[in-house]
């Protein structure tokens, strides 16, 4: 084959490889993989050793093993889900293996005695610990240590028709066409020289196919030499992303602006408190953004409780002293309402239009208040996921607020734009309560100016939160029943909407029937996130308005409802919960002037590391230490949703580990930027490809 004339492996289709139909094309699409280039960047997340036939009796729970056994018994169960339940033993012990999706011929292939060489993950079952879905294989005889390939198994991230062997096979044919046709080096040969790696060609090759005396460890912290090479290119391909991002927004035009004492004054005369100095420094930084015209793209990032709606409040009339229209975005029709007493309390007075747009409207009410929004009779609507609706324009949209941005998909946040009849681009103000770390505010949000109110208003009560073994909770419905008959209220969050086969946590339906049952004076409600929209809504309402005492729900409630009279918060399970959301969850309690608890019920065998993030919880009440420390130990991963369809996951780089490069990072992205701009598209394409307005989340 003469290299020279073959197409670049990102011009190559995956058509061309063997086992690679228009079907099967079309499937691993879901994935964003077009061409043999972005299989060889679909790079492993973890690997296992597969060189080694591991005995039953030695495993454990999570382990990722290789076994050899026989078949005992094959059953079909029926209970939630169909399920195919397998017994198979070897000479230390018996496990079981479910498979979910089966069908006959899987079912009759095993045969009683028959010897299975198979391999998956031990996870707690119904009849203890089982294999769900391994790969498996029918074989005549045991393998001796010599019949195993002597290299570590790569594990990829997959999708719906798209198994680990198969994807394993077609990265090997990807690594195949490697060694005849190497990818562009981008970056020059001192990049590879600063990572002790030949080139980008060798350290794909090893990240797919690691040979198995490799330095397990190294290998397993992301930290071996060739993991580095490409954490380094990947991190600046979404530094240049979203510097390009930023670059682009500095070309289109906005409204000018003016935020100034006089303005804001009549809004600050009605406040029976004054701001703190931080919301006082934060609308500075908005104005000076508001003032330009080129669209504003600034996130305020506040604790629960700091007052981001104040300072929200004070850009929205500044925009509506300008002449334009105002849209507040928040992820659920009660926070929205919430949202809309607040500003009304303030800007109503002051001879500001506003309204509300959600779904519960009728399509009568959601007409007229189109109506008003074209007609500019509206200054500020605030609503939800209905503000995205084909239908909803503007006359004259200048600003656009969207609260806990992360609960909106990427696409949802771009189209506001497009819905404006103005030429002008809106300036853009985002808030989360949930504070950025730095090193994801350096690559992530690249593209963003950040304010931080860091200090929370006079009068708010800090929480005690205690750590407490599930094994007391008898003790905890009576600490509930004191609180609920001293006049306060309780909300009990359980991780689980109901009883689950394969999970042991508590589960909100459970407990709210033990809770109707042990205080049946106490008017309980229940919420989760099966029930309809307008169901959720009304059952929040009436804890809001007090005619329920406690709140038994799932996570739905972490955002931003304000019940004063909530000053008792119980947790279960924390341990299966991110330290962030802990902190979320917290923040919902504390609101009054009566003194707040959290209870984090915990189950009765902690582990150690479960027991660290605990203590960080119990430890402190600063958000941004709590995110600093959730970052460190759970990995980005889930931050701030970032698995949002189209949001763009790291696939080697890990910022904790990696911050160390991000000075280089930025130094190197700006010097591309200003010498080699055909460089940074090829990296951007390389690493975003299809994905790369999606990433800029």
């Amino acid at each position: 084959m003469n290299s020279s004339a073959a197409p670049s492996l990102a011009q190559l289709p995956l058509t061309a490889l063997h086992g690679v139909g228009a079907k099967f094309a079309e499937t691993l699409s879901k994935l964003d993989l077009y061409n043999v280039q972005d299989l060889l960047f679909h790079l492993p997340f973890r690997y296992v050793d597969r060189s080694r036939v591991r005995s039953i009796g030695s495993l454990r729970m999570g382990d990722m093993a290789l076994i050899e056994a026989r078949v005992l018994t094959t059953q079909v169960q029926f209970g939630r889900r169909r399920s195919l339940s397998v017994k198979v033993e070897d000479d230390s012990g018996l496990i079981n293996l479910r498979f979910f999706h089966f069908n006959a011929a899987q079912k009759n292939s095993f045969d009683q005695g028959r010897l299975v060489r198979l391999f998956g993950e031990l996870r707690p079952g119904s009849s203890g610990l089982e294999i769900y879905h391994p790969e498996f294989e029918f074989i005549d005889a045991p393998s001796s240590p010599h019949d195993e390939e002597a290299k570590l198994t790569p594990i990829y991230n997959l999708c719906d028709g798209v198994s680990q062997p198969r994807i394993r096979k077609l990265c090997e044919q990807a690594i195949e066409l490697l060694h005849l046709q190497a990818p562009d080096e981008l970056l020059g040969e001192q990049v590879n020289q600063h990572f002790a790696v030949n080139s980008l060609a060798q350290a794909l090759a090893f990240i797919h196919s690691p040979p198995a005396d490799t330095n397990q460890q190294q290998l397993f912290d992301g930290e071996h030499p060739a993991q580095q090479r490409l954490a380094f290119e990947e991190l600046l391909a979404h530094y240049l992303v979203h510097q390009r991002q930023r670059a682009a927004a500095r070309e289109e035009h906005s409204p000018s602006i003016s935020v100034n004492a006089t303005l804001l004054q009549p809004l600050l005369d009605q406040l029976p408190f004054e701001p703190t100095a931080a919301q006082k420094r934060v609308i500075n930084e908005i104005a000076k953004d508001l003032k330009q015209s080129h669209p504003m793209l600034r996130m305020v990032q506040g604790d629960v409780g700091s007052g981001k709606t104040l300072v929200a409040a004070m850009a929205a009339l500044a925009a509506v002293r300008s002449g334009q229209q105002v849209a507040l975005v928040a992820p659920t029709e009660i926070l929205a309402e919430q949202h809309l007493r607040s500003f009304k309390q303030w800007l109503e007075p002051l001879g500001i239009q506003l309204d509300l747009l959600v779904g519960k409207l009728t399509a009568k009410q959601k007409t007229s208040a189109n109506a008003k929004l074209l007609g500019h009779e509206t200054d500020i609507v605030i609503g939800t996921h209905a503000l995205f609706q084909d239908n909803v324009r503007f006359r004259s949209l200048g600003l656009v607020i969207i609260d806990e941005q992360h609960r909106f998909g990427v696409a949802q946040r771009l189209s506001l734009r497009d819905k404006n009849d103005s030429l002008l681009v809106p300036h853009q103000l985002v808030m989360t309560a949930t504070p950025i770390p730095r090193t994801l505010a350096m690559t992530s949000y690249a593209e963003l100016d950040f304010s931080i109110i860091d200090e929370l208003p006079p009068g708010r009560t800090p929480i005690q939160t205690v750590a407490i073994s599930q094994k007391r909770k008898n003790d905890i419905i009576e600490r509930v029943d004191a609180a609920v008959t001293e006049g306060r209220q309780v909300y009990w969050v359980c991780p689980l909407i109901e009883e689950s086969e394969t999970l042991s946590a508590a589960n909100a339906e459970t407990t709210y029937a033990e809770l109707k049952e042990a205080l049946p004076h106490a008017k309980c409600e229940l919420i989760h996130g099966r029930l309809k929209p307008a169901e959720k809504e009304q059952r929040m309402a009436s804890f809001k308005q007090g005619h329920s005492r406690i709140l038994v729900a799932t996570t739905v409630i972490e955002v931003g409802v304000d019940v004063p009279q909530a000053s008792v918060m119980i947790i279960e399970n924390p341990e299966r919960l991110g330290l962030a959301q802990l902190h979320q969850l917290r923040g919902r309690v504390g609101r009054g002037s009566t003194a707040s608890h959290c209870v984090l019920l915990h189950g009765d065998k902690l582990s150690q590391h479960g027991k660290q993030r605990l203590a960080v919880l119990r430890e402190s009440s600063d958000g941004f230490y709590i995110a600093e420390k959730d970052l460190e130990m759970r990995g980005p991963g889930e931050f701030l949703g970032k698995r949002q369809a189209g949001d763009m996951l790291y696939r080697v780089a890990h910022h904790e580990r990696d911050a160390h490069m991000l000075d280089l990072v930025h130094e190197y992205g700006q010097s591309l930027i200003q010498q080699q701009p055909e460089t940074v598209e090829k990296l951007i394409q390389r690493w975003f490809g299809q994905r790369q307005d999606y990433a800029l989340a």
